[in-house]
Protein backbone atom coordinates (compact mmCIF):
# COMPACT_ATOMS: atom_id res chain seq x y z
CA UNK A 1 0.00 0.00 0.00
CA UNK A 2 2.98 2.42 0.92
CA UNK A 3 4.42 1.88 -2.51
CA UNK A 4 1.13 2.68 -4.93
CA UNK A 5 0.75 5.75 -2.19
CA UNK A 6 4.55 6.73 -3.03
CA UNK A 7 4.07 6.38 -6.96
CA UNK A 8 1.14 8.50 -7.09
CA UNK A 9 2.21 11.18 -5.04
CA UNK A 10 5.35 11.15 -7.51
CA UNK A 11 2.89 11.22 -10.56
CA UNK A 12 1.07 14.19 -9.01
CA UNK A 13 4.49 15.98 -8.28
CA UNK A 14 5.58 15.30 -12.26
CA UNK A 15 1.97 16.53 -13.21
CA UNK A 16 1.95 20.11 -11.07
CA UNK A 17 5.66 20.68 -12.86
CA UNK A 18 4.81 19.93 -16.00
CA UNK A 19 1.84 22.39 -16.02
CA UNK A 20 3.84 25.11 -13.92
CA UNK A 21 6.50 24.63 -16.22
CA UNK A 22 3.76 25.34 -19.31
CA UNK A 23 2.22 28.02 -17.55
CA UNK A 24 5.60 30.00 -16.91
CA UNK A 25 6.38 29.03 -20.61
CA UNK A 26 2.96 30.45 -22.24
CA UNK A 27 3.56 33.33 -19.85
CA UNK A 28 6.97 33.96 -21.02
CA UNK A 29 5.92 33.88 -24.64
CA UNK A 30 3.01 36.37 -24.27
CA UNK A 31 5.31 38.27 -23.09
CA UNK A 32 7.12 38.78 -25.86
CA UNK A 33 10.25 36.23 -24.80
CA UNK A 34 11.92 34.27 -27.89
CA UNK A 35 11.43 30.83 -27.84
CA UNK A 36 14.85 29.35 -26.38
CA UNK A 37 13.76 32.47 -22.95
CA UNK A 38 10.68 30.93 -22.81
CA UNK A 39 12.10 27.47 -22.45
CA UNK A 40 14.22 28.52 -20.00
CA UNK A 41 11.89 29.51 -18.14
CA UNK A 42 9.75 26.62 -18.09
CA UNK A 43 12.68 24.24 -17.04
CA UNK A 44 13.71 26.64 -14.41
CA UNK A 45 9.67 27.07 -13.32
CA UNK A 46 10.41 22.54 -13.52
CA UNK A 47 12.88 22.78 -11.26
CA UNK A 48 12.14 24.58 -8.92
CA UNK A 49 8.51 22.90 -8.52
CA UNK A 50 10.76 19.66 -7.96
CA UNK A 51 13.05 21.56 -5.56
CA UNK A 52 10.36 22.21 -3.93
CA UNK A 53 8.60 19.05 -3.06
CA UNK A 54 12.04 17.43 -2.52
CA UNK A 55 12.27 19.79 0.36
CA UNK A 56 8.98 18.98 1.98
CA UNK A 57 9.18 15.71 1.35
CA UNK A 58 12.54 15.43 3.46
CA UNK A 59 11.19 17.71 5.89
CA UNK A 60 7.68 15.65 6.20
CA UNK A 61 10.29 12.25 6.36
CA UNK A 62 12.00 13.86 9.61
CA UNK A 63 8.51 14.31 11.51
CA UNK A 64 7.20 11.30 10.21
CA UNK A 65 9.80 8.46 11.03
Amino acid sequence: MKVAVVLLTAALVLVVALLAAAGAGKIARLDGATYPAALTRAATAFAAVLTLAAAVSGALAAFLT
